[in-house]
């Protein structure tokens, strides 16, 4: 079965860019990623902190089957409803260094919507040590729910 989540990554460069189309309005998919218990259910993680507005932070724990945490937090630094986020992400404790993130929302029609994602990291071999691991599989199942959430 052919993942919605597409994920487009050059050779040599330092940079991913996600794009994945919703059957929802774009205001559904910015609330989304903006509100905790949404973002808990369809990210299926522990949402410690969410300050959505310019210069806020988050912090997502997950657990895993083995029982060790994984953290991921960042900084907001610009957030316009609707349409764009702007934030930086970290993995906290795995060697990976922060990345930045820009997430456009395009609304497409009513009914429809665009996210872009353009992820840029310190280094060619920072991306590729990420594109290795599942981490498509894994947003992709992610938006799936975020999808079925709201059906």
């Amino acid at each position: 079965m052919e993942q919605k989540t597409k994920i487009h990554a050059e050779p040599g460069k330092q940079e991913i860019v996600v794009t994945r189309d919703f059957d929802l309005p774009v205001a559904l998919v910015f609330k989304a990623y903006t509100e905790p218990e949404i973002l808990a259910q369809w990210m299926g993680t522990k949402v410690a902190k969410l300050e959505c507005q310019s210069f806020g932070s988050y912090r997502f724990e997950t657990t895993d089957p083995m029982g060790n945490v994984h953290v991921f937090s960042g900084t907001f630094h610009e957030i316009v409803p609707d349409k764009k986020i702007t934030r930086t992400f970290l993995m906290e404790n795995t060697g990976f260094e922060v990345q930045i993130e820009y997430l456009d929302f395009e609304s497409v029609s009513e009914s429809k919507s665009k996210l872009t994602m353009h992820m840029v990291f310190r280094s060619v071999e920072f991306r590729d040590k990420l594109l290795q691991m599942p981490f498509a599989f894994g947003l992709n199942m992610a938006h799936n729910r975020l999808e079925d959430i709201f059906k």
